[in-house]
Order: structure tokens, then sequence, then C-alpha cells
């Protein structure tokens, strides 16, 4: 079998890939010691718990699927339980996406596409714009998709059943790192069904195989995720979080909100990298214009598609969420810059020319980084993460999770009423509730009241050490039309069990009391934490 060698220009792109691939991997080292923030305290918590033997939904209720949990826990588990640790697992999965989005667009189109459609990646998905820089779910939601889509074209030219059962498998992790995942999975089935389409005609025979073996590689992700619950006892809260709670929560905002959610939230993710936005626009409209790009306008158009309507369920619309259009808008970023270079040749013009349209997006890419450069390079960490979540108590939640590590011993639990459970993480505890965010309990759902009286009963039923009450209106997530039972609740709980042993006030600078000057201290700011420790009457 002869190999195909490479001619120098295709040495050139490798040689620059890797060169991107390394640019944006030093930015995220940079910032490797960000705070983690109460999604990634979430991931962080429950792939703790996991790596000691505990299953999701059994000490941390959550409405996400638990394949996040799980990459966590292999994150942990390889580079440390630290934010910096979560950070440089995050590094690898940025950079292994980057490279599937230049193998996916080389496949459909050529290197020089799949090179400009790789570097829009790792620029679009490290800005602050989408928080690129925190281990949210959708990072993990679009690498399995897109080797799932990488072996489902290469499955569809080599005709084998067990690539279409490995696109399938990859395909179903994407859905069980986060439900939207699973538009991806439709994609790509009803690709597979079009590229099946021939002559007018359907060829059913030819199908069959391929799409049995592509469901079935989807299905059992989730499949033995539910057996491996039901077999830990765990499978009745992680269906009532995962699919009636979540049904609940996706229909509190109205489609009018939701689209002035979607409009103020597009702005600021498109602002800064608008022109490589742009010039993605570029990339569609070639569809029409460019032959080679028409032939693959049903991948394209299709993958633009269903990575938009992954970003709507509930319609929240928020920032993160739109990492799961950023594939497909590098991609057609690549579409446009090697169309308009085609045509250019094509045209008769002379070759110097087909260098402008790299020239253009090289100026686009250079002028998004330069607008963004105070947070990829001047900023320290702990800057960032206070630019980037102005109001939200992540820097101090280090502190107080450090506090409760050094004040309790590993048996001890603690409760947190509120929604940071990166304290947990911290303080390497266990909460005494499965209700490690108070959001789902402000919130106006039907299980609202009945999920209150469930916290109250498992906080008074574990007896903790501590008590931590966040009062930050960002983590609280209360509402005109709350219920407050577990709030009033709380005031009468401490009152006489527990007493005050710090208080974190959220001022400029943050003040941090501890111990016996924490007894009388009254907080200046209207966000602060106070700690609450148990008293030995209360034994």
């Amino acid at each position: 079998m002869q190999r195909t060698k490479l001619n120098a220009s295709q040495y050139w792109c490798y040689g620059l890939l890797l060169l991107v691939i390394l640019f944006f991997a030093l930015i995220r080292f940079h910032l490797r010691e960000c705070p983690l923030e109460r999604d990634e305290g979430e991931y962080a918590y429950a792939g703790q718990l996991m790596l000691q033997g505990i299953p999701p939904y059994q000490l941390a209720y959550s409405m996400k699927l638990p394949g996040t949990f799980a990459a966590y826990s292999l994150i942990l588990a390889v580079f440390g339980q630290t934010p910096a640790g979560i950070h440089l697992g995050l590094l690898l999965v940025n950079a292994a996406t980057t490279f599937l989005v230049f193998l996916l667009t080389r496949r459909l189109f050529d290197t020089l596409a799949g090179l400009i459609a790789a570097a829009s990646y790792a620029l679009l998905s490290t800005s602050p714009s989408v928080v690129g820089f925190a281990g949210h779910a959708t990072h993990f939601v679009v690498l399995p998709a897109l080797g799932g889509l990488v072996l489902l074209l290469k499955a569809i030219e080599a005709r084998r059943t067990w690539l279409f059962f490995c696109s399938g498998v990859l395909l179903g992790l994407a859905f069980l790192m986060k439900q939207p995942g699973v538009m991806f999975g439709v994609f790509g089935g009803l690709y597979l069904v079009k590229s099946e389409y021939r002559d007018g005609r359907l060829d059913w025979r030819g199908l069959a195989p391929k799409a049995g073996a592509l469901v079935l590689g989807s299905v059992l992700p989730f499949a033995v995720t539910c057996l491996a619950l039901l077999a830990a006892g765990s499978f009745h809260k992680f269906w009532f979080w995962t699919v009636q709670y979540s049904r609940e929560y996706g229909s509190i905002v109205s489609v009018g909100e939701g689209l002035r959610l979607l409009q103020y939230n597009a702005a600021l993710v498109v602002k800064p990298a608008f022109w490589i936005w742009a010039i993605a626009g570029v990339g569609l409209s070639a569809l029409l214009w460019n032959r080679r790009a028409g032939a693959r306008g049903s991948f394209l158009a299709g993958f633009l598609f269903f990575s938009g309507v992954a970003v709507c369920p509930g319609f929240y619309f928020r920032q993160h969420y739109f990492i799961l259009m950023l594939p497909a808008i590098a991609l057609l970023a690549g579409v446009a810059v090697s169309s308009v270079r085609q045509s250019v040749l094509l045209e008769g013009w002379h070759r110097v020319w087909s260098f402008l349209p790299v020239l253009v997006f090289l100026l686009a890419f250079a002028g998004s980084i330069f607008v963004q450069r105070e947070y990829l390079f001047a900023m320290d960490p702990l800057t960032a993460c206070q630019t980037v979540y102005a109001g939200n108590p992540f820097p101090e939640a280090v502190k107080v999770g450090e506090y409760l590590k050094n004040h309790t011993s590993p048996g001890e639990r603690i409760a947190v009423l509120g929604s940071e459970p990166e304290i947990y993480f911290y303080a390497h505890r266990h909460s005494a509730t499965g209700y490690i965010y108070t959001y789902s309990l402000m919130e106006p759902q039907s299980h609202a009241l009945e999920m209150q009286k469930e916290m109250i009963a498992e906080i008074e039923a574990a007896r903790p050490e501590f008590v931590v009450l966040v009062n930050v209106p960002t983590s609280l997530g209360r509402l005109p039309a709350s219920e407050t039972l577990v709030l009033s609740w709380a005031g009468a709980y401490l009152r006489g069990r527990y007493q005050k042993v710090g208080t974190v006030d959220m001022n400029d600078p943050t003040d941090y009391v501890w111990d016996d000057a924490a007894k009388n201290y009254r907080p200046r700011s209207r966000s602060f934490i106070n700690v609450f420790k148990k008293t030995e009457s209360a034994d």
C-alpha cells in the first residue's frame, strides 16, 4: 500500500495547526489557577464523590446527565483535585476538540479550510464572551460530538458497520455529557439517511444495517448509565432530576423573554470576534455560489442548524451555551476562506491575489485577540475571575472551603445554603443535603416547596458540623415569587444550635473575619457569607 506524501504547503499547515494549539494552550495554562465557578464546582464535587465510590445523585442532586461528572472524575484522578488540575484537563479537551475541528473541516473541504476552522474554534472557545475558560459541560459535549461526526463521514465513505457503531457511541456520549448533545446525534442520523438517498429514492436495504449500528451505539452509553445507577440505588433521584424536574426547568422562561435573552447574550458572544462570525456568514453564502461548498451543503447547513437548536433548550441562551455552535461557525469560516481563494484562482487572477482571503482572516483573527488582550495575556487568574464573574463569590469560596477543611474531620458533614457547590469540593467534605443549589428551590416550579421541605429534613437529620449561609443574590437566586420556607427555617434552626465563626464581607477588597472576631461582626456589604459552627449544647 503506497503512502500519500505530504507536500510543502501541507507541512506548513500542520506546523501552523500545532502553533495554534500551543498558543491557546499557553493562554489556558497561564489562567489555570482561576477559582472554580459554580457549574465547575458542581462537576468537581460530583467527580470527587465518584472517586470516593459514591454514585451520582446520591449526595449531589443535579438536572444534568452524569457524563461530565465522570469526565471530571477522570481529570481529578490524573491532574489532582484542584482548580489548576481541572483547567489543565480542560486545556487538553480544548486542544483535542480543536484538532477534531481541523479533521472534520479538512475531510469536508481541504487542509487550508481545516486550519482556518481550527484557529477560529481555538480563539472563539477561549474567549471570555462564552466563558470559555471555565470547564462547562458544553466543552465536553462538542468533543465526542465532533469525534462521532468525523467517524460518521468515514463510515459512510468506507461502508463499514463497525464504524457506524463507534460513531454512534461517541454521539451517545455527547448526549450523556449534557442533554442538548442529543441534537448532534439527531443530525448524524438524518445525514446518514440523506447519504443513502440516491436517484430519487431511499436505499432502505443499504440503510438498515448502518442506521441500526448507529442507533445501537448511540443508545448504549445512556443504557449502561441507567443500569449502573439502578444497581447503585440512585436511579430514582437520577430520573426525577434529569427528566421530571428538567422538564419543569425548561418551561420557566417564556418565548418572549427567551428572545430578549437571545438578543442580549448573542450580542455579547459575537462582539469580541465579530469579523470571524462575519467570515462564517460568507462561508454559509458559499453554499450558493461555490460548487464544492454546495456539494457539502446538506452537511454544512444541517450542522449549523442543529448546533443552533442545541443552544435553545429552555430559552435561557446563557453565554457558554453558544460553545455548542462554535464548531459549526469555525467550519464555515474555513469554508469561506477556502472558497473565496478557489474562486480567485478560477477567475484567472494573479496568484498573489489568492492570499487575500487568508490575509483578511488573519486581520480578523489578530483583531479579536487584540480586543481581548487584557483578559488573555495581562490579567492574573484572580483578576480574570473577578472581571468575568463580578458579584459572584467564587474567589471567596476558596477561603471558605479551606477554613472548613481545616476545622473539620473527614467524617463530619457541612451544609451550604446557597448555590456554591465548589465549597464542598474545596473543603473535601460531604454535603449534609443533596441540594447543592438553592436555585431550584427558588424557581417558580411545582416541586419547589416539596424540595425545600426535603432539604430541611436532610439537614436536620445529618446535623452538620458547619452551616454556610451565602447571602449573595446571584447565589441564593431568590425571586419575588419564590417560596421562602427554607430561608425562614434557617434563621430559627441556626439560632441556639450554631454560633457564627466566620464572615466573608464582599467589599472591595473582600474582608475575611474568623472565629471570635466574627461573633459580633456586622457586614458592610449587601453581599456576604456567614459561617456557623455547631455548639456543644446542640450535640
